[in-house]
């Protein structure tokens, strides 16, 4: 998508109204596994918010009980101030984007984009016209008169898009929308859809299980587990801040060390001793840790560092395209991996005895399970 169209306009009464959502408590729960467990969350209005987590985590389940698909067993839901819990899909200020696309085959571009229109009886001049400006805005106009089958799949997203848009919701539901494309077009994707979602101004509420495509895209980011929530900030946050253990290991590639306690400034672990800017609260002399070091932060080399470091043979080396990949194993068996860009790399050979280090400040410790 180019910049967006002057059919903006028409979808303004959308943006402005309130897009907000409260949910509050809510809590879904199928046989006798709680697939949501008393989940509270505020996304406020214009937010491009992603819910993330690992296959089974009840992300799919809270985004189809917004849209109105399940119905909680607990809690209410509430959009741009009104509580919709009790609401009727088609009756919710709401519409989503499935991640089959569910397009009619049987229908042209512009039939599916209006099949919800005319199933509220909206007049057919009018019909014709946000069709058109829907279209317009997913760049699809030339395409209006196609058979799905003959589009490719971000060709088909984007009329799932339109056809969403054309009902002016005040929040977009986004069920993993672009898990079938590939990696070139999703990644364009991403960046057409942000854009677009930040000329709107509607209220995106996404799901997805790619760590990546959360970061890159959304204003906060809501990291899910078992039905409950473990961590809501936004993308640097989550990143750099992880709240606990299983968002540091969920999102970006992550090496952690077992240690333990050693004063207030070091660990102890079975390959060497290393410094730390901060400790878990409840951390005594002794405590066990565990230490989370993101790979970017390692640093590998055939000089041992002032500082100290862990001392390991270079098992294997890998070109990443902007990164080169290091996986370094210890004395101990422990293994690490490290990433380092191309114009920063030291001329390594696999088999080569080799030190890691890292910046204090760039590791995080958590509480020992």
């Amino acid at each position: 998508m180019s910049s967006p169209s002057p059919a903006t306009a028409v979808i303004a009464d959308a943006a402005d109204a309130t897009g907000s959502v409260s949910l509050r408590g809510i809590t879904k729960i199928f046989g006798s596994a709680t697939a949501v467990d008393s989940i509270d969350l505020e996304v406020r209005s214009g937010e491009f918010i992603s819910l993330l987590g690992p296959s089974g985590c009840g992300k799919t389940t809270l985004l189809r009980m917004i849209a109105g698909f399940e119905h909680p067993d607990a809690g209410d839901i509430v959009v741009g101030g009104q509580s919709v819990v009790d609401l009727p899909p088609h009756k919710r200020p709401v519409n989503t984007v499935f991640q089959s696309y569910a397009l009619f085959p049987h229908m042209t571009v512009a039939e599916n984009v209006a099949y919800g229109l005319r199933q509220k009886r909206v007049p057919k001049s009018e019909i014709a016209q946000r069709v058109h400006d829907s279209l317009g805005l997913a760049q699809m106009v030339s395409f209006a008169d196609r058979k799905p089958s003959t589009l490719s799949g971000g060709q088909q997203q984007r009329v799932a898009l339109a056809r969403a848009l054309v009902n002016r919701p005040k929040v977009l539901l986004l069920d993993e929308p672009m898990s079938a494309l590939d990696r070139k077009l999703r990644e364009e994707m991403q960046i057409e859809l942000k854009l677009l979602q930040k000329e709107l101004g509607i209220t995106f509420i996404f799901v997805t299980h790619d760590q990546q495509e959360a970061l890159s895209m959304s204003d906060r980011v809501v990291v899910m587990q078992s039905g409950s929530v473990q961590q809501i900030g936004s993308t640097e946050d989550v990143y750099l801040k992880p709240a606990n253990e299983f968002v540091a290991g969920f999102i970006g590639k992550q090496n952690f060390i077992d240690a333990s306690v050693s004063g207030t400034d070091a660990l102890v672990a079975a390959d060497g001793t290393f410094a730390v800017s901060s400790l878990p609260s409840g951390a005594r002399e002794g405590s066990e840790v565990r230490a989370a070091i993101r790979a970017e932060a390692v640093h590998v080399s055939a000089q041992r560092p002032a500082g100290g470091g862990l001392e390991g043979t270079l098992a294997g080396i890998s070109f990443l395209g902007d990164a080169i990949q290091y996986v370094v194993v210890t004395s101990s068996g422990l293994e690490l991996i490290a990433r380092a860009t191309p114009d920063r790399a030291e001329p390594l050979g696999t088999g080569d005895t080799v030190w890691c280090s890292w910046d204090a400040s760039e590791l995080r410790v958590f509480e020992a399970a």
